[in-house]
Parts: C-alpha cells; structure tokens; sequence
C-alpha cells in the first residue's frame, strides 16, 4: 500500500480508537454474556448492606462501587491501545518530544476525570432509576442537561487549569489587534488567553471554550511563538465565528437531543431484556453494562451526523474569517502551516470524513478559503 506519512499515521491511530473502543463494549458484553453482572451486584450489596444506609445512599454507592470496578477494569484492559494511540504514534511520527512520565501524568489525571463523571452519571441514573421507574430517563436527561451547562461554563475556570497552564496573553501588540479585531466581530467581552500545551509540544491547536462570563478564546502557545501576526489573527477570526454563529449551544442543543433518545432507548432495552438477563427488574444495578451499552450505541451511531453538523460549523467559520479579516492569504497560510505540522490528511476518503473529521479535510478548507473574498480591516 502506497501512503504518505500523514496517511498511515492516521490509519493507525484510527485502528487504536477501534480497538479501545472495541476492548470497552467487549468487557460489557462479556460481563452481561458470561453471567458475571448479577455476582458483582451480590459482592457489592453484601459490602454496603451491613452499613444501614438509607435507600438513596446505598443505592448510589452501590451502583458507584459497581461502575467504580467496571471503569478500573475496562481502562486497565485499554491502556496499551491508548498508550499506543496517544503516546507512542505520536513520538514515532514527530508530533510530540515529551516523555512518558510527563504523557503518563496528564493521561492520570484526564482518566480520573472520566471515571469521576462515569460513576457520577451512574449513580445519577440509578437513583433516577428507583425513584421514578417509568420516567427515570426524563428525569436522568434533565439532571445531564444541567450538568453539562454547568461544566461547560464552569470548565474553563475550574477543569482547564488544572490540566494546562492557562495565561492572558502577554503580547501586547498582538493582544490590542485581536481585541480591535474581537469589538469589530461584536464580541468585545471575549477574552483571548494563552494556551501551554507542554514543554515538548509540537502540535498546534486553538479552541472556544465556556458560556457568557467564562467564554473564551485559546490559543496554544505553539501558535503564538511560530505563527505571523496575520495567521493568528485568522484563526482568532475563525474561533470568533463560533462565538458569534452560537455554535456551541447548537452543538448542545444537538447532543441534548442525542442523549434524550439514548436515554429512551435506554429505559425500552432494559424492560425488553431485564428478565432475560436474569435482572430483578430495571433497577437492579447488574444492568449498568446493558445500559452503558445502549447508551453508548445510540451516541455512537449519531456520531456521524454529529461530525458532519461540526463541519458545516468549521466551513462556515473559516468563510467568517476571511470576510472579517479581509486577508484569505493569511487563513490559507495558517491551515498549511497546522495541517502540515498537526500531520493532517489532506484527502481522506468520504468514509473517513464522515466517521471521523469534526473539520473539513485539509484540501477542501484550503480550496474553499482561495475563493473566499473579503473587505479590508482598518486597524487605526
């Protein structure tokens, strides 16, 4: 097979994916095929029974405990398939120079956050589960609808800094344009932040982040220090376009809709399956890998569709840049530059975009932007 770099970098890791995404619903399934749910409900019950909690406690300590050990098992069984996607592709293909010590401690704690929020949502779920057995999955929605609100506006001031180093941008001059360049997109109380990635850090990146008061604009240090002043004017451009389009709550508003079937097809499969599976019921906390696996499958089918609302998101963005800053040269000499040091495909299949590209490919963002037209900023 004949492929450049680019492309049998990403082929490898999108193998990686698989095979970690593989590893997690294989456990599930063979933990409800094999019998072994209703035993570790048993396990967790004669732990926490003696302790006379009242029922809302016990239930989410037991449900806790249960995902507790499903997560530790499901991720230990994972981790080479993430060490090798995450870690040793990218030191093998240039992308990253820092060491396993340091990629060890930022996987550590981006782990503890992930089996926080999965045994949270668990127990969430289940005592949504016992107190409304019917309705549970409106009821479990809506308490999903409000934490994701919350964390979307509280991580950027909470979650972030604890995993990077967040600074206001030092550049003085740098900072008076974009802030011109902000108050001429009508967003003048988005803040632009600089964004440490690592010492030995080699990718580019930039992002929105946060809701109102906590909203925004990062750019990662390695854009700053390597980028002309015109370039990274274009992709603040390009991140203002989703502050000023509201992406992010469309964005929401979409995986809100996605979660809400999940949950609905969630509450219909345990019903359907419970008594098979030797369940006492639907809130028998032995269906948690059933009801993983049901959510799960339900946001891993709309993926697509979720890809493809974010390229048109992207597109979009990348049309506001030039028409707001006049200059496309800049935003098509920005994508080379990232493409070519983030390793970007520049043609993937239409398969592959469809699975896996949040973004358009490389080609067609640069394709696209050469046609784009856009009237001159007047920096005075």
């Amino acid at each position: 097979m004949n492929e450049d770099k680019a492309t049998r970098y990403h082929r490898l890791r999108r193998r990686g994916i698989a095979l970690a995404l593989g590893v997690r619903v294989g456990l599930c399934g063979g933990v409800l095929a094999l019998g072994v749910s209703p035993a570790v409900r048993t396990v967790v019950e004669r732990l926490i029974m003696p302790l006379g909690l009242p029922w809302p406690l016990q239930t989410a300590l037991g449900v806790g405990l249960f995902a507790l050990a499903l997560g530790v098992v499901t991720e230990t069984l994972a981790f080479p398939f993430v060490w090798h996607t995450w870690y040793f592709l990218d030191r093998r293909y240039g992308l990253s120079q820092e060491s396993f010590i340091d990629w060890l401690h930022g996987y550590a704690k981006t782990l503890f956050l992930g089996l926080a929020f999965w045994v949270t949502s668990a127990a969430v779920v289940y005592l949504a589960i016992a107190g409304w057995p019917e309705a549970w999955w409106v009821v479990a929605w809506a308490t999903f609808v409000a934490v994701t609100v919350a964390v979307t506006k509280l991580g950027p001031v909470v979650v972030l800094p604890w995993l990077y180093t967040i600074k206001p941008l030092r550049r003085k001059e740098l900072k008076r344009r974009l802030e011109v360049l902000a108050r001429r997109a009508g967003a003048p109380l988005v803040g632009v932040d600089e964004w440490h990635l690592g010492d030995r850090a080699l990718k580019v990146n930039a992002a929105l982040i946060g809701l109102g008061s906590t909203r925004r604009v990062l750019l990662s240090d390695t854009l700053l220090t390597d980028y002309s002043d015109d370039e990274v004017e274009a992709v603040l451009a390009h991140e203002l376009a989703h502050h000023v389009n509201r992406d992010i709550w469309k964005t929401m508003a979409y995986e809100m809709g996605v979660v809400l079937c999940a949950f609905w097809v969630a509450a219909r499969i345990l019903v359907l399956l419970a008594p098979t599976l030797g369940l006492h019921g639907v809130s028998d906390i032995a269906g948690l890998p059933l009801l993983a696996l049901s959510v799960g499958g339900v946001v891993l089918l709309s993926s697509p569709v979720s890809k493809l609302l974010s390229r048109h998101h992207e597109r979009r963005a990348d049309q506001y840049a030039v028409e707001l800053t006049g200059n496309r040269d800049a935003l098509v000499s920005g994508l080379r530059r990232i493409g070519s040091q983030n390793l970007a495909e520049e043609r993937p299949s239409w398969l592959v975009e469809c699975l896996f590209y949040t973004h358009p490919p490389l080609s067609k963002r640069v394709a696209a932007a050469r046609g784009l037209v856009g009237a001159p900023v007047d920096y005075r």
